[in-house]
């Protein structure tokens, strides 16, 4: 049997249990051209959230009765593919389930004597591919540059400020609590750390960046967006990545109240969906693989092991910022 977890209703604030339906239906053989996968690790992102309200968006919502979005490695257990052999892993968005059906559209072999499994849905994943172009595309990062990065202990924030590192910059990373600042100045050797739960982060970064920012990263939205922009360098870029701080809200989302400091510092503010660079992926996954490779980019995954009925409650885990790095349910 395929146990898999639907949506049952759309959430108003935070989803709920009851939100959720955990159904189980018989695995199918794949037909010619297809292939059978069994789930072995189950990316848990802030987007899911933003994919479960009936708005218009990037992507389709998640349907009523549908197997939530995800994505995932799965190992090949059954092909009638000629492109995907059994015993091989293969990444795609396959969806909270324990076993997938596919016709390889989107799916994508790896190599687990190369890279960890877990590292193919962070690092060498849709989070190294975010923090790669948003921030030397979007961002248009340069050499010797001030960079601030919200989320900074998350998935993607964790590698924009490494990424800045090895791009010569100074990197400033907000997050919460003492443990995921001291990680963010120890091992992945940021500039410094501002502990959002910890104190006054505007003025925490007046201390951190005397000469401004030039670029901000911004992973959480509301009143930290507009500390960062009450900050800014001239002509600096702010990177809206995303905004986890708003996602569960019941009432408007919180825009930024700091906008004139654009107009002021002549600065831009720009949005970015990282699916625009798809064409681009093979290039930025070479890169950052050498950067593992030779050390100079540390990937950390937050494993969660259980079951596919574990998926909602970690989901909520990223909402109290209870994981370091990227969020990863490793099924049983």
């Amino acid at each position: 049997m395929n146990r898999q977890i639907r949506l049952a209703r759309r959430p108003v604030g935070s989803a709920r249990p009851e939100d959720w339906a955990s159904v189980e239906e018989p695995v199918q053989s794949p037909q010619e051209g297809w292939f059978l996968g069994r789930t072995r690790f189950l990316s848990v992102d802030p987007a899911m959230r933003g994919w479960l309200d009936d708005r218009p968006s990037y992507l389709p919502p998640v349907g009523i009765g549908e197997v939530m979005r995800a994505g995932s490695v799965v190992e090949v257990v059954e092909s009638a593919h000629p492109d995907f052999r059994v015993g091989e892993f293969v990444t795609g968005t396959f969806g909270v389930q324990e076993y997938a059906l596919s016709d390889g559209r989107g799916a994508h072999r790896v190599d687990a004597g190369l890279a960890p499994l877990p590292t193919y849905l962070g690092a060498l994943g849709m989070p190294g591919m975010t923090a790669y172009f948003g921030l030397l595309e979007v961002g248009a990062l340069r050499e010797g540059e001030t960079v601030v990065v919200s989320g900074a202990a998350g998935a993607v924030g964790s590698l924009v400020g490494q990424i800045a590192k090895v791009k010569g910059c100074r990197v400033v990373g907000i997050a919460g609590g003492a443990d995921k600042c001291a990680w963010l100045t120890g091992e992945l050797g940021f500039d410094a750390a501002v502990d959002h739960r910890a104190g006054d982060v505007r003025r925490a970064l007046r201390d951190h960046t005397p000469d401004g920012i030039d670029v901000y990263f911004d992973n959480v939205g509301g009143p930290i967006l507009d500390a960062a922009l009450a900050r800014l360098a001239l002509n600096a870029r702010v990177v809206i990545c995303g905004a986890i701080s708003q996602y569960n809200n019941e009432n408007a989302v919180q825009g930024p109240s700091n906008y004139l400091a654009l107009l002021v510092r002549r600065a831009r503010m720009e949005g970015f969906v990282v699916f625009d660079y798809a064409a681009r992926y093979r290039e930025a996954a070479r890169e950052l693989a050498g950067w593992l490779a030779d050390g100079r980019l540390t990937a950390r995954e937050h494993l969660v092991k259980g079951g596919i009925d574990d998926f909602p409650e970690t989901l909520q885990m990223l909402f109290r910022g209870a994981n370091t790095g990227k969020l990863i349910l490793e099924l049983a």
